[in-house]
Parts: structure tokens; sequence; C-alpha cells
């Protein structure tokens, strides 16, 4: 497998790439609170006002993109790790951006009789709606539960369909969208959830904690953020701490950790005309960077054509 390139640096922790048929790269900055344009030759453009805590990102059908903004978070000196919110938040929220201008518009602020605490990551269904997670946030003594949500994106419905999660950030469908991935940050476990119909799962009993079924887990001390799907139907799960791309089977074979320059790889997504173009953001050093991929990536719904 070939080396990493350095796409674009100084960035403030980068998450939620998403590959544009230009080349480019519209990602978000959680320091600074920025959605945020990478072209192909790395010059970066930072898109309409800051604004809380922008996560994960992915492409309606429409062409709008979507976000999942945590609110903003207060960070422990000489960590990455959250704890508590920032002195403005006010709650977590998914929202519409318009790619060109970056202008926001709320869909989203709260489901199931209670607000969202720290939206984390989406996908889109093949028939236009997405699955979100909800990481919570976490305090000095107490944390939000996290959770999983389905959602329409015109703003008309949002519903919770897995709760509690300790901490789901990652989320991604099977080739066939059989099957929902959560990545569980705070043990790094990757769980399944069969789907019966669109956002209705079909769950599993006690003792699951949530319906999901365990998939695998990273060896050793980790934390799993972001995750992508190949086309084979693999998962590619961003692993904290161990500083790699976790690969698992969809059975939950571990298959192989690619190592990345950057303790905290937090996200990767696939683009190129023949989608082995991988993307990934190395958040601790506030890079972007790419790679060729020994398999092509999965086209997201709605996702451009390169």
């Amino acid at each position: 497998m070939s080396g990493i390139r350095i796409l674009a640096k100084g960035l403030g922790f980068p998450e939620g790439p998403v590959a544009m048929a230009d080349g480019s790269i519209i990602l978000t900055e959680i320091n600074g609170g920025w959605v945020t344009r990478v072209m192909a030759d790395g010059t970066v453009t930072r898109l309409g006002q800051p604004g809380g805590g922008p996560n994960g990102l992915a492409r309606a059908p429409d062409g709008a993109l979507i976000l999942c903004n945590n609110g903003g978070s207060r960070y422990l000196p000489d960590s990455f790790m959250g704890q508590g919110p920032s002195d403005d938040y006010e709650y977590g929220s998914v929202e519409r951006v318009d790619p060109a201008t970056g202008a926001r518009r709320l869909l989203y602020k709260a489901a199931n009789g209670h607000k969202l605490s720290a939206p984390n990551d989406l996908v889109f269904d093949r028939h236009g709606g997405f699955y979100f997670t909800d990481l919570g946030k976490r305090y000095h003594t107490s944390r939000d539960h996290g959770g999983l949500y389905y959602a329409m994106p015109d703003g008309s419905s949002v519903r919770e369909i897995a709760y509690p999660i300790l901490s789901a950030n990652g989320v991604g469908l099977s080739p066939d969208e059989t099957t929902v991935y959560v990545a569980d940050t705070e043990p790094a476990r990757l769980w399944a959830f069969d789907i019966e119909s669109p956002g209705v799962l079909r769950k599993q009993p006690f003792p699951s904690p949530h319906g999901g079924r365990f998939l695998g887990a990273a060896p050793g001390f980790a934390r799993f953020d972001s995750l992508a799907v190949t086309a084979s139907g693999n998962i590619c799960v961003a692993t904290l701490v161990s500083g790699a791309i976790t690969v698992f089977a969809p059975d939950g074979r571990l298959l192989e950790q690619v190592a990345m320059p950057d303790t905290h790889p937090t996200n990767i997504c696939f683009g190129g005309a023949d989608m082995r173009t991988a993307t990934i953001t190395l958040s601790g050093l506030g890079e972007l960077g790419q790679m060729r991929w020994p398999e092509a990536g999965l086209r997201l719904n709605f996702q451009e054509q390169a």
C-alpha cells in the first residue's frame, strides 16, 4: 500500500470529509466551527460563518450538505477530549449547509422529547433518509447517553431508533443496506444493527444494551471514531490512540490495521474515478491526507461522480 500524501495542514481538528467530483474535499473543523473546502491542489477556503462544533457531513439527494453539529465543547488542557459543553453551548443539532456558500439552516435540535446532545456522524440510505449518531457530552462526573437516529433531510421527521449507546460515533451502511454499523468510541467496539425497513431496526434481545449485535473490537487500548465501508463490505474504522484505520470483515474478523502518521485519525472517505482514493482526516496534527486504498470504497448514495 502506498504511503499517505498530505493535502493540507493547519486545520482545526478536521472531521467529516466529503469527496466532491472536482477532486476537492469539503470537511468540518471542530476547532473554529468551520465548514471548509480543500481543493485538489491543497488550497483551503472556509465557507460561511463559523458556529458550534461541526462534525459529520454528508451530501443529500438535492446536493445540499447535512451537518452534525455537537454544539461546542470545552476541552481538557493538553488533550483532545471534550469535557462538558462550551460556554455558548445550547444544544446539539443537525443542520442543512449550502455547499457553495456554507450558509446553514437548522433542521433538528431535539428528538423523542429530549434535546440532541452532540450529533456526530451520518450516512444516507438509498431512500433519501439518513442515519445519524449522537455521541453525548462527557462531563467531569457524568455523561449524556449516545444513540442512533433516523431523519429526513427536509426537517420533517426525526426519531430515536437505538438508545442508549455509550458513545455512538461513526456510522455506515452495508452495500445491500440490510445492516447499519455504529462505532462506539470509548470501548472501541463495532456494533451492527439489522435493518427491517428504512429507519426500522430488528433489535437483538437482552443482554444487548441497545439491540445491536457486537461485531468486533480494537486490540489493546484504543478509541473508535468515524468509519467507511468498502465496495466488498469491509468496515474501515478510524482508530484513535493507536493511530490506525482498523479494517473488519462483515462477519467481524479483524483483517488489518493500517498505520497512520497521527495518533488521532478521525475519518476516512472514498472518492476518485475508481473509488480507491482514501481521504483521511489526521486531526491531532490538523492535516488532511490521501492515499491509494487496496480496494474500492463503497460509493455513497448521492455522492458526486468524479
